[in-house]
């Protein structure tokens, strides 16, 4: 049994391709929403040029600084799986640059989402390769661990579990658990549908305020 730090666990099932269909399109803002705003990255911001995240979360609890372990996950990801890593937040070394990048894509990945630092960030901002980072060093990362992989990991506040839907744009990122979806798509559509309304009136000169007291609605 490896010991607690060194833990390699394996991969949850993808999620179903119509479970993330539903959320395609869905923006992040409103999904965030409808979970209450409780849930979601705040300090996180996109670095590439275009493009939208979703995917399956393949986890990495890493030493901040060092990306052995996110190496080790490599053998691990799969088309449509999302690397979310946390690294502490730690801003000193970068844990991912241009080659991790576009060996992850050749391979399929959906993207990152990095609680750490980048390197390269001219090659991730002229891709589409969806990355989400706290921030850029040029300092490369260390190899020597420890850390663990499918495990429960804090990304910028946000829990994520292996085998959570992560979902990206260019407000941010969500994850939520797979369980939760049929309920949350619902909700989703619920308030595009409020939005759309309210954007409608605004355009035709009218006032619609149903947004003022509503614990669920956007700004």
């Amino acid at each position: 049994m490896p010991l607690i730090g060194h833990r390699i666990n394996p991969n949850s099932p993808a999620v179903p391709e119509a479970v993330l269909d539903g959320f395609r399109t869905a923006p992040v803002s409103i999904i965030s929403d409808v979970m209450n705003r409780l849930h979601g990255t705040k300090a996180l911001r996109p670095y590439h040029r275009s493009g939208r995240l979703i995917g399956t979360a393949v986890t990495v609890k890493t030493r901040p600084g060092d990306n052995q372990t996110l190496h080790r996950a490599y053998e691990l990801l799969r088309p449509g799986d999302v690397l979310v890593v946390d690294g502490g937040g730690d801003l000193i070394q970068a844990l991912v640059g241009e080659i991790m990048m576009s060996r992850a894509r050749k391979m399929g990945v959906a993207g990152f989402v990095i609680d750490g630092a980048i390197r390269d960030v001219d090659a991730f901002l002229q891709s589409d390769f969806p990355c989400y980072a706290r921030g850029v060093t040029h300092r490369g990362p260390y190899k020597s661990g420890p850390g663990e992989i499918n495990v429960p990991v804090a990304i910028d506040g946000m829990v994520v579990m292996p085998g959570d839907v992560v979902v990206g744009d260019a407000d941010g990122v969500v994850a939520f658990d797979r369980a939760d979806a049929a309920e949350l798509l619902d909700l989703v559509r619920q308030q595009e549908e409020r939005e759309a309304n309210a954007l409608a009136a605004i355009a035709e000169g009218k006032v619609d305020t149903f947004y003022i007291g509503a614990g669920k609605a956007a700004s």
